[in-house]
């Protein structure tokens, strides 16, 4: 750019660099700023189709200022767009441009150095309205790339104001909001208390940055655990899960790496300081702090406690399990409102069902009468060798059809011949069945892609087809309380039909091309 009466200006230089300190900012930022004034200032003057650009030396202050034109190609189907700001190379070789320009190609730009503008009131204010709101956006990236990288960090500030509930934290060189719904529950802040809160999330927004804080986010009282427990800081104790009621209870699940420290120990401190330090900062709140244990079973009977724990069932495919406590237990492995079975859940991530041992017995005789009666009408047998079945484990008469016959010639009083006999009637009361089925699926329409759908036996899919549901794409488009009302709650999971559903649209290629349904 050719330098058209510019005369040194380090007054400019002192301005940019006085903001830059000021607002935390780069010097650079600053200047572009004002070039970017400048130029406004310039298309007000010259006509805003002009293109028109401005620089500032970054040595001496000194302002150049000058009118660009770019050179178009001479297709007559491309209509040039601004008059002022193209030209055709045919023109261009028929303009004086040319004499003083001539090795200028397509693409490139005739420069015409422009003298210095005199600033007017009205040109000066905008030009300050362009900087003061260049300068904001620059001190807002600068925000938002120092505070991006501290999500999950605790952080201090000082409120600064309420508004409708949602408190401003003042960061020192940030605000952030701390939303009513982040606040632990009957806790109060006014203008000028120290505060911490746990940094959640920072957002690019059209206003800005907005850095949310959070008190009520479990990894906020794991992180101050971390300031309190040296151990923890140096990673000799790892906390594994966290789960919170805010204001009122929570369970912490900790492990140590050395088998010589005891975790919950370390973390409770001398006279149980660390952990009340903990609990100050977190207005009164009970921290239940467990031994992690890599068994799921293990690891849910900390989870309950204070609760005794007699007796556990795993359900790894449902990822559920049964805890059988003590009679007079089971108010205390429940809790207030449900409060410690549903922390203990969090904990944990598995779904819990607690039974007393009266229900849990009086559930196993329920079901060892149903299975009981069901094999002695399909297999036609006396009361004495169906409680033998159930007794080893046996839930269905197709389990008993397809075992290898070795698996009931063990069981005791059993010969070869007599497991022969049952398997046989087994199998024909399967045959039986799956006759049945055919014609009855048939009667009502089902579709051959439901009734051969992994997950779904005989009965199940008879129940969906009576109430319309007769081929796999009505299948999955069910939610799964539409499927538990169809099936009945008792005969899988919230988790299991979520499962199914899920399998069904996969095998449909529902999440084909990026999750679009095929």
């Amino acid at each position: 750019m050719e330098n058209t009466a510019a005369l040194p200006r380090p007054e400019l230089l002192q301005v940019a660099d006085a903001v830059a300190r000021d607002k935390g900012i780069d010097r650079d930022e600053v200047l572009t700023a004002m070039e970017f004034a400048i130029q406004k200032a310039g298309r007000s003057k010259y006509g805003l189709e002009h293109d028109i650009r401005a620089a500032i030396s970054r040595k001496d202050g000194s302002i150049t200022m000058a009118r660009f034109i770019e050179i178009v190609p001479d297709d007559t189907e491309i209509d040039v767009e601004n008059e002022e700001a193209q030209m055709t190379y045919k023109k261009y070789l028929a303009s004086p441009w040319h004499k003083k320009h001539p090795n200028l190609k397509v693409g490139d730009f005739i420069v015409d150095p422009l003298p210095p503008i005199d600033f007017g009131r009205i040109a000066a204010q905008t030009a300050k309205q362009v900087i003061v709101q260049k300068v904001r956006d620059a001190e807002r990236i600068r925000q938002y790339n120092e505070y991006k990288d501290r999500i999950g960090e605790i952080v201090n500030g000082i409120v600064k104001r309420v508004e409708t509930g949602n408190i401003i934290v003042d960061m020192g060189r940030a605000e952030a909001v701390l939303r009513w719904d982040e606040l632990i529950p009957r806790e109060q802040f006014h203008n000028g208390d120290r505060i911490r809160a746990y940094l959640m999330d920072v957002r690019q927004e059209p206003r800005g940055p907005q850095i949310f804080l959070s008190r009520t986010h479990p990894q906020f009282m794991a992180k101050l655990f971390a300031q309190e427990v040296p151990e923890i800081y140096d990673g000799v104790i790892e906390i594994k899960a966290v789960a919170r009621d805010p204001g009122s209870r929570a369970k912490m699940a900790v492990t140590a790496s050395d088998s010589s420290i005891d975790p919950v120990g370390a973390c409770v401190g001398m006279r149980g300081v660390r952990v009340q330090a903990v609990v100050t900062e977190l207005q009164g709140e009970k921290v239940d702090i467990i031994q992690w244990s890599p068994d799921p079973a293990v690891f849910i009977v900390n989870a309950l406690a204070p609760a005794e724990v007699v007796k556990v069932v795993l359900d790894e495919e449902a990822h559920r399990i049964e805890v059988v406590v003590p009679d007079e237990q089971l108010s205390l492995a429940i809790g207030r409102r449900g409060q410690n079975v549903r922390l203990a859940s969090q904990l944990t991530g598995w779904y819990i069902d607690i039974l007393t041992e009266a229900e849990e017995s009086e559930r196993r005789q329920s079901e060892v009468k149903v299975r009981t009666q069901l094999f002695m009408d399909a297999l036609d047998v006396d009361d004495v060798i169906a409680h033998l079945l159930v007794g080893e484990g046996f839930t269905s008469v197709g389990e008993i059809a397809f075992v290898p016959l070795s698996e009931i010639t063990s069981i005791e009083g059993f010969d070869e011949d007599i497991a022969a006999e049952l398997q046989n009637r087994a199998k024909a009361y399967v045959e039986k069945q799956n006759a049945e089925f055919a014609v009855r699926s048939k009667e009502l329409g089902v579709d051959a892609s439901l009734i051969n759908f992994d997950g779904l036996d005989q009965d199940k899919i008879v129940k969906l087809a009576e109430k319309g549901v007769k081929t796999l794409d009505d299948f999955a488009d069910l939610a799964n309380d539409e499927l538990l009302d169809i099936l009945g709650e008792n005969t899988m999971t919230a988790h299991d039909a979520d499962a199914l559903i899920m399998k069904a649209r996969e095998k449909l290629g529902w999440f084909a091309n990026d999750g679009e349904k095929a």
